[in-house]
This record gives C-alpha cells, structure tokens and sequence, in this order.
C-alpha cells in the first residue's frame, strides 16, 4: 500500500531525518537533512562518514523524522525502514535536482556558503526506499501508530 497523504505530507514538512545504519564498525545513527522524491527519501552525505561505509556493508536502514516537543501527548513523527543505496550518474543529477528545489539556498551561488561549495564536491547522493512507514501521533491517542507497508 502507498503511503496515506496525511503521512506524505508530515514528511514534506520537515526537513531533518535521523538515519540508523549498521556495519562492521558497528551501529551509527545521524541526522541528515532529506528531500522527498514521491515516497523516497534522498540525502546526500560525505563517503566517509561511519554511516556511508555502513550503507556500502549492509544497505537496510531505518530513520526517524520527529517533531521536537516537551509534553508527551503532543508527541508525532514516523518511523521507517527500508533499503538505502547511493546513486551515481544521471540518478544523482536527478536527486540533486529534487533537493536543490527543496534547499535552493544551498546551491545558489550567490548564498552558498564557501565552506558549503566545497563539502557539496566531496558528496554523494542517496535515495532511501522505505518499505514500511509508521506513523506516530499521540494527540490522537497514545499507543494507536497507524503503519503502512510498500
């Protein structure tokens, strides 16, 4: 089943993912900031970061994308898993695209700043396949996640 529109548009709305991988060195978790491409999720991350290597081992990833909020009942956010891979040739420029409409100021020339201009050369381009989604609102009542499955 795809993903509902109310769970779509949660993620449209927020822009930082919390990514869960794991290889040989172990389990990482990072936060990476995303941009939707119909269902998938795309980011970009520097290779040699602990979660890149992790990906090149094992490919299943899960993440989070959460409000960030104090009172428990107000709690809402999505839990995924899927399948992570990197993307090289024209499917790059095509993730590239899709972020630079998400984040224009990171590629503007005119805003970009320098140090950023120079980690954007030293990148790659992945695209997250979530297979399930769960979405978490607890104000509409604690322990009722609605889940989906692709």
């Amino acid at each position: 089943m795809d993903a509902p529109a109310r769970l779509r548009d949660y993620l449209r709305r927020h822009a930082v993912m919390t990514l869960a991988t794991t290889g040989p060195e172990g389990a990482a978790a990072a936060a990476v900031f995303y941009a939707c491409d119909g269902e998938d999720l795309l980011f970009l991350s520097a290779p040699g970061t602990l979660h890149a290597r992790n990906l090149v081992a094992d490919p299943r990833v899960a993440a989070t994308v959460q409000d960030d909020v104090e009172d428990w009942a107000q709690i809402q956010g999505v839990q995924l898993r899927g399948r992570a891979s990197v993307l090289e040739g024209e499917a790059a420029l095509a993730a590239q695209r899709v972020y630079a409409a998400r984040f224009p100021a990171i590629f503007d020339p005119a805003t970009q700043p320098a140090p950023i201009a120079a980690a954007l050369a030293r990148i790659h381009w992945y695209r997250m396949v979530p297979s399930t989604w769960r979405l978490i609102d607890n104000s509409r009542g604690f322990g009722r996640p609605e889940e989906w499955t692709r």
